[in-house]
C-alpha cells in the first residue's frame, strides 16, 4: 500500500497529490491508475513526465510556503508560558500514557472510513467506544477490512503497548534530544533514522525520504523527490516529543518541529507538525483545550488549507454545533483527501479535544471520524494527558498492558512509560512561574 519503491503506487499517488494541492492534472489521475492496474511501466513513466509539467490552477487561492525562514517567523511573538514544576512530572507521564493508550484504542481500525468505524464498533457493542477494540470474525457487514495489526492490537490480545510507528517516532525524538539537545539539525535526524529504525518500519513520506537518504540526497530534496506523501500525516505524528521537551514554550517546540519536518514534508505536512508541537507544548501550561488550540493556530500560515481547516472546526464549536455536526463537516469539506492526509486528521484531533468530555470520550470522538485513527487518537490522547496529568488517564485502560512499550527503535524495545517520562523530564526546558524563578 502506497509503496515508496513502486511506480504503480508513486505515479497515481503523485497525480492525486498534485490535483489536491492546486495543479491542473486533467485526466492524468485516471490514466495513471489505469496504467498501474495494467502494470504498464512505460506508460507510467510518460505520465510521470507530464505530471512534472502540470501548471498551477489560475483560481488557486491558498498561499502555502515551505521555506524555513518564512515559517520560522510564525508565532514569533508568542511568549513562553509558565508551567508549574510540581505538576510537570504528572503531566509528562500523562502525555506519554495518553499517547500510547490513545494509539492502541484506534490501532485495529486504522484506515476505516467514518461509516465503517461506526459499523464495526456497533457490532462489537462499543458504540460509543469505551475501551479497546474487540477482534470480530467474520467482519460485520459494511466493513471492508481491519488493519493488519488487529490480531496483536485488539482487546485481550496484547500484554504491552503494541509496536507502532506513532510511538516509535516519539521515542526516537527523545533519543535525538538526549543526544543532540537544542543544537539538533536535520542531518542529525537523518543519521539517527538510518542507524536506529528499520526501513520497513517506516511508511509513506518517511519511507520515501529514507529511500532518498540511502540514495545520497539531503533535505529538502528528501521531502520532494518521488514523495507524493509529502503533505500526509507522517510529520504531525513526530511532533509530540518536541512539545514534551519544551513545556509551556510553543515557539521553541515549533523550532525543533520545523527542523524535523523538512526532512520528509512540505506545505501542510510541515504545518501539521508545527501545529501539533505547539499544541502539545501549550497544553502543559493550561487545562483548556480551547486555549491550547488557539495558541497552536498562531503557528499555521493564515493562507493555508490547514489554517482554513482549523478555523472551520473552531468556528463550528463557537457556533454551538454538536460533535456530529463537526464530523459531518470534516466529511463534507475534506472527504476528498486520502485517509492519511494531514488535513482531516488534524480536524479530527481538534474535534475530539473541543467536544470530548473526558479522556475516553475525546479519544473516541477522534476515532469516530475514521481515517488514520491510531495516529490521530495518539495525538488527542497525548494532548489530553498534558492538559490534565496522568490521573486523568483511566486506570482500566492503563491496566497491566500500558507499562512497557514494544518498539522497533534500537535499544528501546520494552522501555517503560515511567522511564520515558523520567528521561523526558530530565531534558525538558521548563518555563517556570515568576515566583519559582525568584526562589531559584
Amino acid at each position: 500500500m502506497h509503496s515508496a519503491l513502486d511506480p504503480r503506487d508513486l505515479v497515481p499517488d503523485e497525480a492525486e497529490q498534485l490535483a489536491h494541492s492546486g495543479y491542473v492534472t486533467g485526466d492524468l489521475t485516471t490514466r495513471a491508475r489505469a496504467a498501474a492496474a495494467a502494470s504498464d511501466l512505460d506508460a507510467l513513466a510518460r505520465i510521470r513526465e507530464e505530471l512534472a509539467g502540470a501548471p498551477m490552477r489560475a483560481d488557486w487561492s491558498f498561499d502555502e510556503p515551505s521555506d524555513p525562514v518564512t515559517l520560522g517567523l510564525l508565532g514569533s511573538d508568542v511568549a513562553a508560558r509558565a508551567v508549574d514544576p510540581d505538576e510537570l512530572p504528572g503531566r509528562l507521564r500523562g502525555a506519554w500514557l495518553g499517547r500510547t493508550v490513545g494509539n492502541t484504542l484506534g490501532k485495529p481500525i486504522e484506515g476505516l472510513s467514518r461509516g465503517e468505524v461506526e459499523a464495526y464498533l456497533r457490532a462489537a457493542g462499543q458504540w460509543p467506544q469505551t475501551g479497546y477494540v474487540a477482534l470480530l470474525e467474520p467482519l460485520p457487514n459494511g466493513v471492508s477490512h481491519l488493519h493488519e495489526s488487529a490480531p496483536v492490537a485488539s482487546a485481550g490480545l496484547f500484554t504491552d503497548v503494541p509496536r507502532d510507528d506513532d510511538i516509535d517516532w516519539t521515542i526516537l525524538g527523545l533519543h535525538l534530544i538526549e543526544r543532540y539537545g537544542r543544537d539538533l539539525t536535520t542531518d542529525d535526524i537523518a543519521t539517527e533514522w538510518l542507524d536506529r529504525i528499520p526501513f520497513t518500519q517506516t511508511f509513506t513520506a518517511e519511507r520515501a525520504a529514507y529511500r532518498n537518504l540511502i540514495h545520497g540526497l539531503h533535505a529538502p530534496q528528501t521531502a520532494v523527490v518521488d514523495n507524493p506523501y509529502r503533505e500526509w500525516i507522517g510529520a504531525l505524528i513526530r511532533a509530540d516529543i518536541f512539545g514534551y521537551v519544551q513545556p509551556g514554550d510553543p515557539a521553541a517546540a515549533v523550532r525543533l518541529a520545523l527542523i524535523d519536518a523538512r526532512l520528509t514534508h512540505v506545505k501542510n505536512g510541515i504545518y501539521g507538525e508545527m501545529w501539533a508541537a505547539a499544541l502539545v507544548a501549550t497544553a502543559f501550561s493550561t487545562d483548556s483545550a480551547e486555549e491550547a488550540l488557539a495558541v497552536a493556530r498562531r503557528f499555521v500560515p493564515d493562507g493555508s488549507r490547514l489554517a482554513a481547516t482549523l478555523d472551520g472546526i473552531r468556528e463550528l464549536h463557537r457556533s454551538g454545533a454538536n460533535e456530529v455536526d463537526a464530523l459531518d463537516w470534516i466529511d463534507r469539506e475534506l472527504g476528498h483527501y486520502n485517509w492519511v492526509h494531514t488535513l482531516h486528521n488534524a480536524a479530527a484531533i481538534a474535534a475530539g479535544l473541543l467536544w470530548g468530555k473526558g479522556f475516553t470520550d475525546s479519544v473516541a470522538l477522534t476515532i469516530a471520524a475514521g481515517r488514520d485513527t491510531d495516529s490521530s487518537a495518539a495525538t488527542t490522547g497525548s494532548v489530553y494527558g498534558a492538559l490534565h496529568g496522568d490521573e486523568a488517564i483511566p486506570a482500566e485502560l492503563v491496566g497491566t498492558t500500558h507499562h512497557h512499550v514494544r518498539s522497533s527503535i534500537r535499544d528501546f524495545d520494552r522501555v517503560t512509560i515511567d522511564e520515558l517520562a523520567a528521561r523526558t523530564l530530565a531534558v525538558a526546558h521548563v518555563a517556570l512561574p515568576t515566583a519559582c524563578k525568584a526562589v531559584l
